[in-house]
């Protein structure tokens, strides 16, 4: 018996010792903080973080392969807990929502039938999938299995639909697409998002300088949803209300219905929703991200700069704009009249601008009043130059300098501050642009009996907008067309007496496209004015450049236009942190191209302030076409006609500034969102029940 028991003894002992050494071996230290962590996590395990399940993730956070808010559906709560354990500050990390790109659904034909198969992955194996649109929704639903949240659900038209408020961004549904239909974005890259030649859009959206979501907006007009329309429009267009009285609407020319049709109003229902939300009494909430602690000095605050800092602004960093004028708005409050663009207008636009955060300081020029080296010693991490396009060109003719000769935007701008400028009774305005066109009509409003537009070329190559041609003719405007001005003559005191021409007749197309105007010899013919104003043309003002004392700004370069040298698809400078757009790179154009290169300057600046390296959009399309997408017929159309722009009669709007263009009744703005086809690349609603597109095979 004492045998048995010792050797059970000794054998204890043995292992006792064994274990003791393993455990010295062996041992498996697992920190506190994992349980405590893991505790803090919203226990779904639903795989959004990129870990598999809670457990990883908070090993992973305590290891430091993961920052402490990875957790997408525990949300700020959660992170901030999560923090406390880790003894780290969280910040405000932006949400991540789902959305979908894709609305053709049940629109898109089927170019095949292949029986037996239920997933999306499977069908884009066969040819990509079963629908002619090559970049549209399959449609069975891969999107929705994989949501845990059941944010995801095919909707009655047969697309994806998410529900914002229970969508926690965990990117499954995103994974589950073989299409990339469906995406998982922040509020900043929503806004930084720009048209690629691969995603599914419109004809006018395509050629949208601004890249605007058209046809959602109008859809949602057309629901009612005016707020949603604002919105929409606002993710890339800052001014809807300037833009929906002063753009020319290039979409225009591109909508599908035009083909058989007269194109969709599309900008008068733009101007339609921003006035709505004006007249409303309230404004609008524009969210943002949250604060980078980043700055950027946004020199000019014309149409460019206020689209840059308010993008600039959205996306979470600070932008101070800085202005050589009285007051912000630039081109669109010195260079386009009144009638056209009410200020209290425009200073409600600003105005909801500024409320983001953003600080304006005017009647600083730079160059003069600060300099590069100056933002630099404050702090600013980046510069944006929208300087405009102020100085006019000279006619080059003897007497243009006579008593009662005045250039385009000099005159305007002049106006518009309310100097008063002495008048003249009948006056000769040389050019055929839009600036051309508001000095004829601002002269008529100031009192003068006649008023010519004396260009060289004709009607038809006329380059301002056709509807302020058609109003120039209502409100009595002559035009002397083939007609190259050779000199002003005066009278003994240098007085205007008479502009004289030369008649012209076109030949061969030059470089623009437009037949070259050829002198008719021997032709000379003088016009009794004593007034004239020439409005041929603007460039930048580069005086900034000679005028800073810092040495850096000798590294900027200028093209011999005098416009900012930049890398057209980043807008970068040649000094690498400066960026610019509108006129001051690009030379006079249009507000609405100014608008856009604003916001693509914002994406470029954010990208060198996190330290990244500034590249293009990937395969951005930048108003190019998609080739499937243009028709040469459209099916299923019933004429209807084209909503007519409400305005003042000539009667009404001769003696005054009063603004002459008027917004669609709401009843109209309906009537004329209804005529839009909802269209998407080769998707669209027709009139009728005429079929979009026979199915293949």
């Amino acid at each position: 018996m004492i045998p048995a028991i010792l050797l059970m003894s000794g054998i204890g002992a043995v292992c006792a010792i064994v274990l003791s050494l393993a455990s010295k071996i062996f041992y498996v230290y697992e920190d506190p903080r994992i349980a405590m962590v893991e505790n803090c996590l919203a226990g779904a395990n639903c795989g959004g973080c990129g870990f598999a399940g809670c457990s990883a993730a908070a090993t992973a956070i305590v290891s430091g392969k993961a920052p402490a808010n990875i957790c997408i559906v525990s949300g700020k709560a959660g992170a901030e807990a999560v923090g406390k354990v880790m003894g780290v500050e969280i910040g405000n990390a932006e949400t991540p929502l789902s959305y979908n790109m894709c609305e053709g659904g049940f629109r898109a034909a089927d170019k095949y039938h292949y029986m037996g198969v239920t997933s999306c992955k499977a069908m884009s194996v066969v040819f990509g999938g079963k629908r002619v649109c090559g970049v549209g929704c399959i449609g069975l639903g891969d999107c929705v299995k994989a949501c845990q949240f059941g944010a995801v659900s095919m909707g009655p038209k047969g697309h994806p639909v998410v529900d914002e408020e229970k969508c926690v961004g965990c990117g499954a549904c995103q994974k589950a697409c073989p299409k990339n239909i469906i995406e998982v974005k922040t509020l900043s890259e929503r806004i930084m998002k720009f048209n690629q030649k691969y995603d599914p859009l419109a004809p006018c959206a395509q050629t949208c300088p601004a890249e605007i979501n058209i046809p959602r907006y109008i859809n949602q007009l057309r629901e009612g949803k005016y707020k949603e329309a604002v919105q929409t429009i606002r993710l890339r267009n800052p001014l809807p209300l300037a833009c929906g009285r002063v753009c020319p609407h290039p979409c225009e020319t591109e909508c599908r219905r035009g083909i058989e049709d007269e194109p969709v109003s599309i900008n008068q229902l733009k101007r339609f929703v921003a006035d709505y939300e004006m007249n409303s009494g309230s404004r609008i909430p524009i969210k943002c991200a949250p604060d980078t602690g980043k700055k950027i000095a946004v020199v000019g605050g014309g149409p460019s700069g206020l689209s840059c800092a308010f993008f600039l602004r959205r996306i979470g960093h600070q932008a101070d704009i800085f202005e050589a004028m009285p007051k912000l708005g630039g081109m669109l409050r010195y260079g386009i009249p009144e009638y056209r663009l009410p200020k209290k207008v425009l200073d409600w636009e600003i105005q909801g601008i500024l409320d983001l955060g953003i600080k304006s300081f005017c009647h600083v020029k730079f160059g003069v009043d600060f300099g590069l080296g100056s933002l630099m010693a404050a702090g600013y991490n980046a510069v944006f130059l929208g300087v405009g396009a102020w100085e006019d060109f000279s006619l080059g003719i003897a007497g243009e300098n006579l008593d009662g000769c005045y250039t385009g935007i000099n005159f305007l701008q002049r106006i518009s501050g309310g100097e008063k400028i002495k008048l003249g009774r009948t006056a000769a305005v040389v050019g055929g642009g839009n600036t051309a066109v508001d000095c004829a009509r601002t002269l008529l409003r100031l009192g003068l009996d006649k008023v010519y537009m004396v260009y060289r070329r004709t009607r038809k190559e006329m380059p301002a907008n056709e509807v302020e041609i058609v109003a120039s003719e209502h409100e009595g405007i002559e035009f002397v067309f083939l007609a190259a001005p050779t000199r002003v003559k005066g009278d003994d005191k240098n007085k205007v007496t008479h502009l004289e021409y030369l008649k012209m007749q076109l030949g061969e197309p030059d470089k623009s496209g437009r037949r070259r105007p050829e002198p008719v010899q021997g032709s000379e013919t003088l016009l009794a004015v004593d007034m004239v104003i020439s409005a041929i043309g603007q460039s930048p003002d580069s005086s900034f450049k000679d005028q800073d004392p810092q040495p850096r700004m000798k590294e900027l370069a200028l093209t011999r236009w005098n416009t900012i040298e930049n890398n057209p698809a980043t807008l970068q400078a040649s000094i690498p942190y400066i960026f610019t757009a509108g006129d001051a790179a690009t030379g006079p154009s249009l507000v609405v191209e100014a608008i856009g290169g604003g916001r693509r300057a914002a994406r470029s600046i954010d990208l060198f302030l996190k330290g990244e390296a500034v590249e293009p959009v990937k395969d951005s399309l930048q108003k190019k076409r998609i080739h499937e997408s243009i028709f040469k017929k459209v099916d299923g159309i019933k004429k209807t006609s084209r909503a007519k722009q409400p305005e003042l009669h000539v009667n009404e709007r001769l003696d005054s500034f009063i603004e002459v263009d008027l917004v669609l009744p709401e009843d109209q703005a309906h009537k004329e969102a209804k005529r839009c086809l909802n269209c998407c690349r080769i998707c669209y609603n027709p009139d009728t029940d005429f079929p979009i597109a026979k199915k293949a095979g």
